[in-house]
């Protein structure tokens, strides 16, 4: 008996059954960029299963389906917003977000690794999202561009786990802003969203718990 592959319309059909995915935007935006053209070599056939999937040896995974969906819908992105992302892991993050944002907004990501910018880099182009979303090589955790103290950005989203909330990219989130980042040490952390009010300060509140891989930075050190 052969093992039945799971698809793209079937993984949607689970997490929409599940209240997982509720908005038509983020279910156009994973139908736009199928998980399939981000995945690592030999892992395609894995791709619409819902858990992460390693990223060859770079120690780093592409989340599971279930995880960016939830993430997804807690950002409330829309047309023409300019978000900064830190750790680009396979650009699939970066491709739903520019389906949202759409031709007007902006993606920048910022990686670490240079094999995953490479390999990210590669996988927007596939996709066709290059035009909107901007890859580079360098330390997230303080912001891009680095140290820059001015507000820019609509949203920020973090794709590794931070220790504490990294100062330098709240500076760069505009008033009214979110922020979502996964807080605390391994094993387990909690998926936080940040806002930042009219008057600069800060309100956060816990979405739920999650397991990323660590943010590597100057500023987690």
């Amino acid at each position: 008996m052969t093992r039945e592959i799971p698809t793209n319309a079937s993984l949607l059909s689970r997490l929409e059954g599940e209240g997982v995915l509720r908005t038509g935007a983020v279910r156009e935006a994973l139908l736009s960029s199928p998980r399939e053209l981000f995945v690592w070599d030999g892992y395609r056939d894995e791709a619409y299963v819902d858990w992460p999937l390693p990223l060859g040896r770079t120690g780093q995974t592409i989340s599971a389906p279930h995880m960016v969906v939830m993430m997804l819908e807690e950002l409330e992105l829309r047309a023409g917003m300019k978000v900064l992302e830190i750790g680009s892991g396979s650009g699939w993050n970066a491709a739903c977000i520019a389906s949202i944002v759409g031709a007007r907004g902006r993606v920048v990501s910022v990686e670490l690794i240079e094999e995953l910018v490479d390999f990210a880099t590669r996988n927007i182009r596939r996709a066709g999202f290059e035009k909107t979303v901007e890859i580079h090589q360098g330390d997230g955790s303080k912001g891009w561009p680095p140290l820059e103290a001015e507000e820019i950005y609509d949203r920020v989203v973090f794709t590794a786990a931070a220790s504490r909330l990294p100062e330098l990219p709240v500076r760069q989130l505009r008033r009214g802003g979110v922020l979502l980042v996964p807080l605390g040490d391994s094993p387990a952390q909690i998926l936080t969203s940040v806002v930042k009010g009219r008057a600069g300060d800060l309100s956060s509140r816990p979405v739920c718990p999650c397991v990323f891989v660590p943010l590597v930075g100057s500023e987690e050190t």
